[in-house]
């Protein structure tokens, strides 16, 4: 099969040195610290600087896009949260692991194999300090002491597994390439209730806690003595300020990872928000996170590093059909703004997000930039940045964006297509302006059997961004070409110039039998 690619290549300098390995003092410090904020089911549209009918506002995160960029083409791997997150830290589509479809539990094993390069590794052989605060779902090995049978499986019906909680777990973020770690395992509705810094749990959990109305909603779970769930984000905020104010003078350059548990349920505004946004709780815990991003930025501030900084915010998917859609558009809030579909959906309510990046040093201000991107760029374009050639074998659906950032732009273009990928594991590829879904309904929450294999979805997203015309009866060739580059990107084990590559589980995946009809 014939594949088409589009090479980039960055011819700008940024740092002396080649990275890996360098200890040369002036070389670090010419280095940018990074610091990437992931909101967790915060969508398009509650971002006021992307939604100009928003009810919420949001000023630090618009601060932040009149300081930088804002991608308006932006998405999501996944419209759901842990294969979104597997592809930020690998630079890899989730669903060439084991892992095709859903999400994992709190108490899953390690997503991430031991030899993979991920963008953690990846900084720490640039001689950068490397830190993890917040929602980790990629899984990590506890110490199962039972019940007898118990198995490792994604989020669903099942038995939590008997725990020893005095004992560090293995396999997470300080074994995938993070100095100093401090996570929940899971969402903040996950069980177990857990603190884990550097491996060890904080408390061994005693107390059950249960949640007590839908939008505070938590699976009944073992709770630490010091975990209270309407405190969580700010005692991750707390940390993660605690993280930059210890190394932003250090002689090496530190990157941040600060995966918010919010506004994912529960949704729990703590008191002084609520109200903050005259929409409901959603809104108002829309309202504290943004001015957690305000605490970021006034960290960064305070500690003189603003000037060479890198700070990314985007979201994990769309917004949740948790957050009350109805309530939302009683008072005119549309989080998805003016796309259809809502998270776990492959409709672009599903997976594309408020994407921004500031960098006062290399970027201008207030940019606007429409180019497609993917929250697996992120290994890539740090790669870029640093002068750091990736291995072949590495991060193989990562394109860097860096052109954009600093406003060499690839012809308005930096990939060939993108992979697009809803809760229930169905497909999607975007190529220009067209995407082809190849199943026929949403791919997530609510979704029907459906029994025509025939009927997909083609949609010209120029002139129809909101997904209501159907153009795959008069446009075959078009869709034809679409499902033959996808299935030629499965097939070839990753979608960027390189060798090729291999999946996990490729047997019996029923969801691409669907691209060979």
């Amino acid at each position: 099969m014939n594949r088409y690619y589009i090479l980039i290549a960055s011819t700008i300098a940024l740092t002396a040195g080649s990275g890996c390995n360098n200890t040369d003092e002036k070389v670090q410090s010419d280095k940018p610290n990074v610091i990437y904020i992931l909101a967790d089911d915060m969508g398009y549209g509650d971002v006021t600087c992307y939604n100009e009918n928003s009810k919420i506002s949001t000023p630090y995160i618009d601060k932040l896009a009149s300081e930088g960029i804002r991608f308006t083409d932006a998405h999501t791997s996944s419209s759901v949260c842990t294969p979104t997150r597997y592809g930020i830290v690998t630079g890899r589509y989730s669903w060439r692991s084991t892992l095709k479809k859903g999400v994992l539990s709190g108490y899953s094993k390690a997503m991430i194999e031991p030899e993979r390069l991920t963008v953690g590794k990846l900084m720490q052989e640039n001689n950068y300090h490397t830190g993890f605060v917040g929602k980790w779902h990629l899984g990590w090995d506890w110490v199962v002491t039972g019940p007898e049978g118990w198995q490792s499986t994604p989020l669903g019906p099942g038995i939590d597994p008997e725990v020893n909680f005095s004992k560090p777990v293995k396999n997470g973020p300080l074994d995938r390439g993070f100095s100093y770690s401090y996570a929940i395992s899971g969402s903040l509705d996950m069980p177990p209730y857990v603190y884990v810094e550097n491996g060890k749990a904080t408390t061994v959990p005693t107390d059950t806690t249960v949640s007590v109305d839908e939008k505070g909603y938590w699976r009944k779970g073992l709770t630490g003595s010091d975990f209270s769930h309407a405190d969580v984000l700010p005692h991750l905020t707390r940390k993660s300020i605690q993280y930059i104010n210890e190394w932003a003078n250090s002689k090496s350059p530190f990157f941040l990872y600060f995966a918010m548990p919010a506004p994912h349920t529960p949704i729990l505004p703590t008191s002084e928000f609520l109200g903050k946004s005259n929409t409901n709780f959603y809104g108002d815990f829309v309202s504290q996170v943004d001015h957690v991003v305000g605490q970021i930025i006034a960290a960064i501030e305070e500690n003189g590093i603003k000037e060479n900084t890198i700070v990314i915010f985007n979201s994990d998917n769309g917004c949740s059909p948790k957050a009350n859609f109805d309530e939302l558009e009683k008072v005119g809030h549309h989080p998805s703004y003016i796309f259809r579909g809502k998270k776990a959906d492959i409709f672009e309510g599903g997976h594309r997000v408020p994407f921004i990046v500031s960098w006062p040093a290399k970027i201008k201000s207030g940019v606007t930039a429409s180019e497609l991107i993917s929250t697996t760029d992120l290994m890539a374009t740090l790669a870029d940045i640093l002068n750091y050639e990736l291995p072949d074998s590495a991060a193989g659906d990562s394109y860097s964006y860096l052109p954009v950032l600093t406003g060499e732009k690839s012809n308005g273009q930096l990939r060939e297509a993108m992979v697009q990928h809803s809760s229930n594991g169905r497909f999607a590829i975007r190529q220009g302006k067209w995407k082809l879904i190849v199943w026929p309904g949403s791919g997530g929450y609510g979704d029907k059997n459906f029994k025509d294999i025939s009927a997909f979805q083609l949609y010209n997203m120029k002139d129809d961004p909101g997904e209501d015309n159907n153009v795959f009866a008069e446009n075959p060739a078009i869709a034809e070409n679409l499902k033959a580059l996808l299935v030629s990107y499965i097939e070839f084990g990753r979608s960027t110039p390189g060798r090729p590559l291999s999946n996990e589980g490729m047997e019996n995946w029923p969801q691409i039998e669907w691209m060979y009809h």
